[in-house]
């Protein structure tokens, strides 16, 4: 009866905002009927539309809403706010503002600011530096202002804010017809095989750690997601690739490489944090331990944002290098691979 996979809208992460443990004593009630009683202000209705969405859990897998509770069951209702979000204070935070006019701008964000607040991020996010500088930014579906999409914490580069009612609904449209163009620069572990290739798969929350994503072959289980790849530079333990979104699912160039079996270079979330090529050297080991402090973050920029813009109609192409920390990585492999690969080999 328990579906235990619940598949998540584009680039959105969920929240628990109630958590409940069973009774020993209650047996065969069904969860909406359960939670009518628990939750202030809830309708068996809302419960209901909550359980059709994948947002009601049952020790971790999501239930349907004519799911008998049993004792001792843990039931947590995760919705895709914070809790919290709704209380944004406005922060001098500097913006990196690559172009601006009265429908839109282009961020450049720096790695390690979150985009909108979240569990345990309630403060200092990017969300908070625009209620700072802007007024009366419109609000999204998810009701954070301006925001048109969204990347991950650590993950460097571009986003487009829109400023008007009108051009948040022209902008999302375009992301959700896939005609926006997005770039991203990525460094992942091993020698791609291919010079250019396409990834897909389905992708849902991992069955065993909800923190991650991961790649379903059965078509009824999470969303469609495709991405392209070209290598622009290879390392020999290490390569250099240009990924191109065709749709934006939550962590989706993070899980699909993760799934060819070359996870991002430091991604900690998806086990690129360990040493996953080259020799057993303790000279090689101190060159990644190095290059881990260099980048502490994954290897991932959003180096290129293209999309019409609202008002005017125009192709507008956004570009960006690629941040210092990530330049020195890079660096300190090209620097690697001409000068120790050919007498390892």
């Amino acid at each position: 009866m328990n579906n235990n996979v619940e598949s998540v809208d584009l680039e959105e992460e969920l929240y628990e905002h109630f958590k409940f443990e069973v009774p020993k004593g209650i047996t065969s009630v069904r969860i909406d009927k359960y939670l009518m009683g628990l939750i202030q202000n809830s309708t068996r209705n809302k419960i209901q539309v909550a359980a059709t969405e994948g947002n009601i859990f049952v020790n971790d897998a999501t239930v349907k809403s004519n799911y008998k509770v049993k004792p001792l069951d843990v039931v947590r209702v995760m919705l895709t706010h914070p809790p919290y979000e709704n209380h944004i204070i406005a922060e001098n935070i500097p913006l990196d503002i690559v172009y601006e006019d009265d429908a839109l701008l282009l961020i450049n964000k720096e790695p390690g600011m979150v985009v909108h607040p979240g569990h345990g991020n309630y403060t200092g996010t990017l969300v908070h530096a625009l209620a700072y500088h802007f007024d009366n930014l419109p609000m999204n579906s998810s009701e954070r202002p301006g925001l048109v999409h969204r990347i991950d914490k650590d993950t460097s580069g571009l986003l487009v804010i829109a400023k008007t009612e009108a051009a948040m609904t022209h902008l999302a449209k375009q992301f959700e017809a896939k005609t926006s163009e997005r770039e991203y620069i990525a460094l992942v572990w091993g020698n791609v095989a291919e010079e250019s290739g396409t990834i897909e798969g389905n992708l849902a929350r991992h069955l065993k750690d909800r923190m991650q994503m991961a790649v379903f072959a059965d078509p009824e289980i999470g969303k469609p997601a495709i991405t392209h790849y070209k290598v622009l530079e290879r390392f020999g333990y290490v390569t250099l690739i240009s990924c191109q979104l065709e749709t934006g699912r939550t962590h989706q160039i993070r899980a699909h490489l993760k799934h060819i079996g070359h996870p991002l270079f430091n991604d900690e979330r998806y086990g690129g944090h360990l040493i996953l090529k080259g020799t057993t050297f303790t000279k090689y080991k101190q060159f990644i331990d190095n290059c881990f402090k260099v980048l502490p973050r994954q290897a991932l920029h959003a180096k290129t944002l293209g999309f019409v813009h609202p008002v005017t109609k125009e192709l507008m192409r956004f570009d960006t290098e690629l941040p210092q920390d990530f330049q020195d990585c890079v660096e300190k492999w090209r620097g690697y691979s001409k000068s120790h690969l050919s007498e390892e080999e």
